[in-house]
């Protein structure tokens, strides 16, 4: 977050409360970056609400820069600012879809968490950051190179949000049921694969002090659980990575960031691998 020098806020001219507005002015507050807000318009139609809130946003000693765009969908015109202005994070306010709506077309929130290059915000509620809880969720069952990353990163980010709030950084990994079949013995009971996956989580809880009290390592699917405990916990902002599936699979199956995204009551920041972010920077570069 502290690296963050430009954030993009997307503006809904609908709503007067910009919950995306309050938390791009938090961050800013503390990191000192660029505000660039956006409205995604065909018609240019809200010049005298932009130059409102760029005049108090100035008064209150915000740098801020101001955008009326449209490039197809509302997603491109997002990834296409984002490019043009190297914004290093996305705020968006989430208005979930029905599930008619879903069931026949991807939201566009969906298509901005599977393509954009850079970390998104999605804000869905008015919760204070402050004094709450930070629930950072990762898998240490993937342990390949792009995993240890993507943890390193949503962890970071958890610590990072955690100290800029005076909140709780609280860390969740699910683990697979336990299978008798399974070539190795170790995912043969509940406790040996518990075990394993707190042995995985001993080096980042030594280097962001996370105690075994805020660790948490349970059974079962991560869609499940990972919104099951932002509710218990009442998370104000829950902290996931996706690896950005598309296409047929994409829209089959479903990412589970997609699916927490509905499920939980809080805020979620979802991140990407490095090389993910730099391979979809390149490709909406040549867009």
């Amino acid at each position: 977050m502290q690296a963050i020098r430009s954030i993009l806020v997307v503006i809904e001219p609908a709503h007067s409360e910009s919950l995306a507005l309050k938390r791009a002015k938090l961050i800013a507050g503390v990191t000192g970056a660029h505000l660039h807000l956006l409205i995604c318009d065909r018609k240019h139609e809200h010049s005298a609400l932009l130059s409102l809130l760029k005049a108090g946003l100035q008064e209150d000693g915000y740098s801020v820069t101001t955008e009326q765009a449209w490039n197809e969908s509302l997603h491109d015109t997002i990834i296409d600012v984002q490019q043009a202005e190297g914004c290093g994070l996305v705020i968006k306010q989430h208005f979930p879809d029905s599930p008619l709506k879903k069931a026949l077309l991807t939201p566009a929130d969906w298509k901005l968490l599977r393509v954009c290059p850079t970390p998104v915000l999605l804000v869905k509620t008015s919760t204070p950051w402050a004094g709450g809880v930070i629930l950072a969720a990762i898998d240490v069952g993937n342990n390949d190179a792009e995993h240890r990353e993507l943890h390193h990163a949503i962890i970071d980010h958890g610590f990072e949000i955690a100290s800029l709030a005076k909140a709780q950084l609280h860390v969740i990994s699910a683990h697979p049921s336990p299978m008798l079949s399974a070539a190795d013995p170790t995912f043969q009971l509940k406790e040996t694969i518990e075990a394993r996956y707190r042995e995985q989580c001993k080096a980042f809880q030594a280097k962001f002090d996370v105690d075994d009290a805020h660790l948490h390592v349970e059974e079962g699917p991560a869609d499940v659980l990972i919104p099951h405990l932002a509710h218990t916990l009442k998370a104000a902002v829950t902290i996931i990575g996706t690896v950005g599936r598309t296409g047929i699979s994409g829209a089959l199956i479903g990412n589970t960031a997609e699916v927490i995204l509905d499920a939980v009551d809080s805020d979620v920041l979802v991140l990407k691998p490095q090389t993910l972010m730099d391979d979809l920077g390149a490709l909406a570069t040549k867009a």
